[in-house]
């Protein structure tokens, strides 16, 4: 990639960030934070990042900081920019050469980069940012018709049973309440609700997974049996939405204690309108959301 052209001169340079040229050219001499270019004369020409480094360094020497100290901590920033962009590199390989597995239905392969992935990074980085994103795109490619229904099946086999595994390791805590989770009305596809209910699972809740879609009118039987004060509904097909969102109306009015989270990546494309009504319902993207959904919903008034 070409080098970015220098195109100011130390004179407004200094107009710019506001000290003066022997200041910027002794700073220059003794730290070698930048590197301006010359011109045919042999005068500094400095670019629009060495005049953002510049600006910073300065932000900084305002504050408080004495120049060395400024350079230091722009030399450390610089390297942790560099760590973070590694490993965001090493993270996009490794999900791309698990997806691959998947769709070559190579299970040995599969399950060695699952291992490598656990090694590597948290249970919770592993689930939201490598198994959940490629939860998101075997979605988009089957309902685009770019894989076969085996191709979900498999991927979905191998999955679930890595969650299911890491779900019964967790010891739970019998002072949080109880959550039942389970698909909405007709949805089939279950690895959405796995990772949420291991991410509470996780967090010590006593959960009842019920999976994919069951019998109109026995998670009514479900709840008076267990009295939850959660239920987790996913919906992952666009064409479900309306039954999940009847269900939520219809146990709400019944079941007065009852907090119901709806999430899923039908949930989580809905516009401004779908949502509307069901806003206090919807769990959010990713763990962040879901933290605050939880967070807030120990705490919400009963319907």
């Amino acid at each position: 990639m070409k080098a970015e052209e220098g195109k100011y001169n130390i004179k407004a340079v200094s107009n710019m960030i506001g000290i003066q040229p022997g200041t910027l050219r002794a700073w220059e001499r003794r730290y070698q934070m930048i590197a301006p270019v010359r011109n045919d004369s042999g005068h500094r020409l400095y670019t629009d990042e060495h005049i953002r480094k510049l600006k910073w360094l300065v932000s900084k020497v305002n504050a408080g900081f004495t120049i060395s100290q400024a350079v230091a901590l722009s030399d450390q920033e610089h390297e942790e920019i560099t760590t973070i962009d590694k490993n965001e590199n090493q993270l996009t390989l490794l999900r791309e050469d698990l997806l691959r597995a998947l769709m070559k239905f190579d299970e040995s392969k599969a399950h060695d980069l699952i291992n490598e992935a656990f090694s590597l990074y948290t249970v919770d980085k592993v689930l939201v940012d490598i198994l959940g994103s490629i939860l998101i795109k075997i979605g988009l490619l089957w309902e685009e018709g770019r894989i076969t229904t085996a191709h979900e099946h498999f991927a979905t086999s191998i999955l679930r049973s890595r969650i299911g595994i890491l779900m019964h390791s967790f010891p739970q805590n019998n002072f949080l309440p109880k959550v039942v989770a389970v698909c909405s009305p007709d949805e089939w596809h279950e690895l959405g609700l796995l990772i949420f209910t291991l991410f509470i699972r996780r967090k010590g809740f006593n959960v009842i997974y019920l999976g994919s879609s069951i019998k109109e009118g026995d998670i009514q039987t479900v709840l008076d049996t267990v009295e939850p004060k959660f239920l987790f509904m996913s919906c992952t097909l666009k064409v479900n939405l309306p039954r999940a969102k009847d269900l939520i109306r219809d146990l709400e009015s019944e079941y007065k204690e009852l907090v119901i989270g709806l999430g899923g990546h039908a949930v989580n494309s809905m516009d401004e309108d779908e949502r509307d009504g069901f806003e206090k319902n919807l769990v959010g993207l990713n763990k962040e959301d879901w933290e605050d959904w939880i967070s807030k919903s120990l705490n919400m008034p009963a319907n």
